[in-house]
Order: C-alpha cells, then sequence, then structure tokens
C-alpha cells in the first residue's frame, strides 16, 4: 500500500525549482507556430484592500475604483496560511493572448470594451438566459474566495476573487440530462484584439478563445465565476467583467471576458489543446508528478517575490494545485 502525504497549505517549504526557462520557451513556441502558418483547425495576509502607494498611477487609472457590495468572505476558502499576492504584482503580470504574447499587456488590455456586456448562455438547457453587467453583480450572491493560481509556466501567485460558484448559475439555467461538457467562449474581435503577434500573423490562429469543463467539474463548488478581484471589480487585464477561475487545473483553463457559455453532449476543441494537445491537456491539473514536454512542473515560482523572475521564491507544486478535494472527479487518483 502506497502513502500519499498532501501538504496542508501552510506547510510548503521553499525548494529549488526545476527550469527558469519555462515561460520564455512557452513564448518561442507560440512565435513558432504563428510563423509556421497554423491554421484554424490547430493554438498581506488576507485582505480585499490593497496599498495604493506600491500601485504606479499609471496602473492604478486602470482598476476600477469602489468595493463591490455585500460581499461575504468564504468560510471554507478564506486562505489559512496563504498571503495574498499584492494586486500592484497581479496586475502588470498577465497572460491575455487576445492582446499579445508577454506579460506586459495590462495596458493594450485597456481596449477591451466591457460596457455594455452580454453573457449568452445556450446548448443544452431549459433555460437559456442573457445576463447583462448588472446580473453578473447582482443576481447571484457574491462572495471571495482566496485561491492559489498555478500557471503552466512554472509560475504561481495567490489571488483574492470576488464572484459567484459556477453551480449558481447551473441551478440558473438547468442543464438538461444529455448535457455533458460545457464550453466557454471568449471576448474576440480582429479590430480590437490583435493577438500575440499582431493583426497580420495571428489571424491563422484558433480564434475566438475557447476553454471547456466536464459538467460534473463546473459543478463542483470549487469551480467559480469572477467579477471581481482585491475587492472591486475585475480590471480588464484579469479578464473583465467575468472569468472562470479552476483552482485545481493550470491557469490556461481560466477563459477571460467570457460572452457565451454552451452546454453540449461532446467534448469540444479548445484553443490551447487544440494548437499542442501533446502539452496542454483537456483536463490540465496541476500535477507535480506529469512535467510539460519542455519543463517540469514539480516546482513553481512566486510572483513578485524578487527584482526578477529567475529569482522569485520557489517552493513545490501541489497535487491539484493544493485542492485534492476533487480528486473524487477523477477517480480519486492523487497523482
Amino acid at each position: 500500500m502506497v502513502l500519499i502525504r498532501i501538504p496542508k497549505p501552510w506547510q510548503i517549504e521553499s525548494q529549488p525549482i526545476t527550469s527558469e526557462t519555462a515561460y520564455w520557451h512557452r513564448r518561442r513556441f507560440l512565435k513558432n507556430m504563428i510563423g509556421f502558418g497554423i491554421g484554424a483547425t490547430v493554438f498581506p495576509s488576507i485582505s480585499c484592500s490593497r496599498s495604493d502607494s506600491e500601485i504606479e498611477p499609471d496602473l492604478q487609472a486602470t482598476l476600477p475604483q469602489g468595493q463591490l457590495p455585500n460581499v461575504k468572505r468564504s468560510p471554507i476558502y478564506s486562505g489559512q496560511g496563504l498571503t495574498v499576492t499584492p494586486e500592484a504584482k497581479t496586475s502588470r503580470y498577465n497572460n491575455f493572448y487576445e492582446f499579445g504574447g508577454t506579460k506586459d499587456i495590462w495596458q493594450a488590455a485597456q481596449a477591451l470594451p466591457t460596457d455594455p456586456w452580454k453573457l449568452e448562455v445556450t446548448g443544452l438547457v431549459n433555460r437559456p438566459q442573457t445576463y447583462d453587467l448588472d446580473d453578473l453583480t447582482q443576481k447571484f450572491p457574491l462572495e471571495e474566495r482566496i485561491y492559489r493560481f498555478r500557471c503552466v509556466e512554472a509560475w504561481a501567485m495567490v489571488v483574492p476573487w470576488l464572484g459567484f460558484p459556477m453551480r449558481s448559475l447551473l441551478q440558473d439555467v438547468e442543464p438538461k440530462s444529455n448535457a455533458k461538457f460545457v464550453r466557454f467562449t471568449s471576448y474576440y474581435d480582429p479590430q480590437v484584439t490583435p493577438g500575440p503577434g499582431g493583426f497580420t500573423d495571428s489571424s491563422g490562429l484558433p480564434w475566438p478563445y475557447t476553454e471547456s469543463l466536464r459538467i460534473d467539474e463546473m459543478a463542483h463548488d470549487l469551480a467559480f465565476f469572477a467579477v471581481g478581484i482585491y475587492g472591486h471589480l475585475l480590471p480588464k487585464q484579469h479578464g473583465a467583467p467575468i472569468r472562470m477561475v479552476t483552482p485545481w487545473k493550470y491557469g490556461f483553463k481560466g477563459a477571460k471576458s467570457i460572452v457565451k457559455i454552451e452546454f453540449m453532449n461532446f467534448q469540444p476543441p479548445t484553443f490551447w489543446n487544440t494548437l499542442a494537445p501533446d502539452e496542454y491537456g483537456f483536463e490540465a491539473n496541476v500535477n507535480p508528478n506529469i512535467p510539460h514536454p519542455r519543463w517540469s512542473q514539480a516546482e513553481e515560482r512566486l510572483i513578485g517575490t524578487g527584482v526578477h523572475p529567475a529569482v522569485w521564491e520557489r517552493q513545490p507544486t501541489l497535487i491539484y494545485n493544493g485542492y485534492p478535494e476533487v480528486a473524487p472527479l477523477y477517480g480519486g487518483v492523487l497523482n
């Protein structure tokens, strides 16, 4: 009998990370795929308040002002033992491929039009819905959840999301019995979202950005729709006005700026899994024992803990990113 020890969030110890070049490799991969002309069938401790003194004036201007009302802190996902990553760090280090292939896309992302906004929910449901901006922040009770966030590029952070469980939306739209998968589609307009290589060499990528979950994954209590962060509405670089948050999966599974949710009876293609299925799996569960083809996933770097990514603090990666309660979704397997 093999016993598997799952460390608690407050028991993590810093150890050397394997590869410090994961991020640069992924950028090079994306650039090369674009160049090859890939077609369309293949691509501190807890507080909601931020320290304004740490945020530069130009960045501060991009952050929505005012607090979201009537937000309850989740007693289960309150982030015990975790230290929230400063907003000054998380708001300047973002993946949002619709606006570019580097981490400093926060300024370009301000071109995203968010008002008015419509989120269409369709497909195999009994009650199709179209939600507007007010619905997203008022229809469902909002709560704060402190979650780990783990990127496939082997960096990590801790984020205080504001939003509502995905199961709340499931209850509102009533999926039909033959609905097995859910597809999430992000905003895309080639005149607004140039992609990682600009308007000319990104047109062959499988836009719009889509992601998908099994319906039982969406129904898990951890699965979350974020409409806010650090006590206020989502900034555009984080995927305003609504994004997916599935903390036991790698971050690319978190579609941003969602405009459509479709319930279907088959597994749909998704952006990264279509582009490179050998590198970006459909499930994409965080697992330190399964390396990415080009780097190890055994360890991770905490963003903003040093002056350069190469010297960020390092710690072991946890199975399911520290959320082993999702193991029953996958036959109880913990490794």
